[in-house]
């Protein structure tokens, strides 16, 4: 078979997306690849369709257990052989794999970057032929990514130890053009092809909103999308536990996952996630690469994270069925705090000291690139863009800020008003102290501790005492985006900072931009597939119903069976029959071979039933 009959026969798919064919090429020809392509954009079958074609086995070199799980489930459902080999695997699991392997029986073989150090699989990969080497993730192998891992950089020597050097692919959905060339170095790959797709994703529309609230704001979202998949991200561990209770308080169909939780509650949640048996995935960071669920309709970042890299990546976990989906950042520059005390706490032990002053140093230019984006007033799509080195240029009318009405509100007095109080009270005390001890002397409370600390004798005592506590609270995070004050991390103390002196005492007025006219919800977010007549609409309940049951006889997640994407493409050409039901993205044969009868029979019985109404 050539390239597009294993395509269409396995996958299920007529054509290649941007750049797929000019990869898979390079590698059918012995040239290393680099592809850097979106999250969604069908980085697997770059490699999957070579090790397909190619003599010999692939090995895939993937982060995370979970994900080598769905994935080698995926092609086994196709009727591609693949295993996996991780510490998950029992030693009779292990010896079967290994002896399999050793007899030809896999075309794709999964392992952590791990295991390459261990002399019983280098012994393996020397006995079979090797012929390619994918390593998903690539960004993993750089300090300046956003993921880096101290294993990944084992990778080049594992290749050396091989009796044939085989062909090296790369692949990887964010990386700037600094830790395109660390790939491309540490692992020593030789001319390669480097194809970049682009870094847009246009089905998915992304927001970032300053709620006074974030918690109601939270709950409110998650209410108005029940019944949808979504992932809502935490900066820390007691972050998920705060929301997780809380969503299950208001009887939220919710799990959560975070470094904390024993390793069996991590992987039983995780499954309830995938396999939709809880709606809404509560998570740290750690849940970053290890998701590949497809029906993801919304993902939430509750804290601001420590990089556009990082959001991207998570963010970009919404939507890989191509379907609208909505990507929202709860911001707050509480935030910035709490990210800073991450960089300061964080670190690789592997690291020296200059290497470590100097990947804090990196992730601080992120850090502020990060607050940039939360701040900004022009189009979010096009400043993620930017950032990547993707000009895009002008307003994309699918973010909220191009879909909102921006006014500028002068704050220049309540601003002296916030700055004068915090300069008062060190002054009074000889130290600084928190938000709420100011807001409280602002507002001219009566709590004892301003009394007794002789905090309600100052000038600036209820100088805002007919504004809400809230309000003061918006102006102060203003104040820390302008570089008017910060958040010292040791203490948690207010201390003015570089631009303070010029409102204060040099007459510079300030502007809050404020966001009048509000995105309202759709039904519909971004830009997606348009709304399914409602023939059409019930034809696709059926079919996912059908769909639902047959994974979990099978145990499998749903999207293994068929993608969101099959489905809707099946429910608008309803097939009637097998030659029909071939046609439908991304059904190949082997899967209408277990699947097209269960199928065609509710399609014929739907139309059946439309034809007597």
């Amino acid at each position: 078979m050539d390239k597009y009959d294993v395509l269409k026969h396995y996958f299920g798919h007529s054509a290649f997306r941007q750049g797929q064919e000019h990869l898979i090429d390079a590698v059918l020809a012995g040239r290393d690849v680099l592809g850097v392509m979106p999250t969604g954009g069908g980085k697997s079958l770059c490699y999957q369709v070579p090790a397909l074609m190619l003599p010999g086995v692939t090995l895939v070199v993937s982060p995370l257990i979970s994900l080598m799980k769905d994935k080698v489930a995926a092609l086994k459902g196709a009727g591609i052989p693949a295993a996996y080999i991780n510490s998950s695997l029992t030693l009779e699991q292990l010896h079967t794999v290994y002896s399999c392997a050793r007899r030809g029986a896999y075309k794709l073989l999964y392992v952590a970057p791990e295991r390459l150090e261990g002399e019983g699989f280098a012994g393996l990969a020397r006995e079979v032929n090797v012929s390619l080497v994918a390593v998903d993730e690539a960004h993993c192998i750089s300090q300046w990514g956003q993921d880096f891992r101290p294993s990944y950089l084992k990778i080049a020597a594992f290749l050396d130890g091989l009796p044939r050097r085989p062909v090296v692919a790369a692949f990887t959905a964010t990386a700037t053009v600094e830790v395109r060339q660390d790939i491309a170095d540490l692992l020593a790959l030789e001319d390669p092809l480097r194809e970049i797709t682009g870094f847009d994703r246009p089905n998915l529309f992304f927001d970032v909103r300053h709620p006074r609230s974030k918690m109601a704001a939270l709950t409110k979202l998650v209410e108005e999308r029940a019944g949808r998949s979504g992932v809502i991200y935490c900066a820390t561990r007691s972050g998920v536990e705060k929301v997780y209770q809380a969503l299950e308080d208001r009887g939220i169909s919710a799990t959560r996952y975070h470094a904390g939780l024993e390793p069996e509650e991590r992987r039983q949640n995780q499954d309830d996630f995938q396999f939709d048996r809880k709606t809404v995935m509560v998570a740290t960071n750690a849940f970053g690469m290890g998701i590949d669920k497809s029906n993801v309709s919304f993902v939430v970042h509750y804290n601001m994270p420590k990089s556009l890299e990082a959001y991207y990546q998570e963010a970009g976990r919404a939507g890989r069925d191509g379907e609208a989906a909505e990507c929202i950042l709860l911001y707050s520059a509480a935030d910035i705090a709490t990210a800073k005390f991450l960089i300061e706490n964080g670190g690789n032990e592997e690291l020296s000291p200059e290497e470590l002053a100097a990947v804090r140093q990196q992730d601080y230019r992120r850090l502020n690139a990060m607050a940039d984006y939360c701040k900004t007033t022009g189009c979010l799509r096009s400043f993620i863009l930017d950032y990547f080195g993707q000009v895009y240029g002008g307003s994309c009318g699918n973010c909220g800020n191009c879909q909102g009405d921006f006014t500028k509100e002068d704050v220049t007095i309540p601003a002296q008003m916030i700055l004068s109080c915090v300069v008062r009270v060190r002054e009074r005390l000889g130290y600084y102290v928190g938000k709420t001890l100011i807001i409280q002397i602002l507002r001219g409370s009566k709590e004892q501790r301003v009394r007794e600390l002789g905090l309600d004798k100052l000038s600036t005592y209820g100088l805002m005492d007919k504004v809400s506590g809230s309000r003061v609270r918006e102006l102060m995070e203003f104040l820390e985006l302008e570089g008017c004050l910060w958040v010292n991390p040791a203490h948690s103390t207010l201390e003015p900072a570089g631009r303070a002196r010029q409102v204060l005492f040099e007459g510079q007025k300030l502007f809050m931009p404020v966001r009048t006219d509000r995105v309202k919800e759709r039904k519909t977010p971004g830009k997606g597939r348009e709304l399914q007549p409602a023939a059409q609409g019930e034809l696709l309940a059926e079919l996912r119903a059908l769909r639902s049951r047959l994974a979990q006889e099978e145990s499998v997640p749903a999207y293994i069976v068929f993608s969101n994407a099959s489905l809707a493409d099946m429910a608008a050409r309803a097939p009637c029959t097998m030659e029909e039901f071939l046609e439908v993205s991304g059904v190949g044969r082997v899967k209408a071979a277990r699947y097209g009868k269960d199928f065609l029979y509710v399609i014929r019985r739907c139309q059946e039933r439309r034809n007597e109404d």
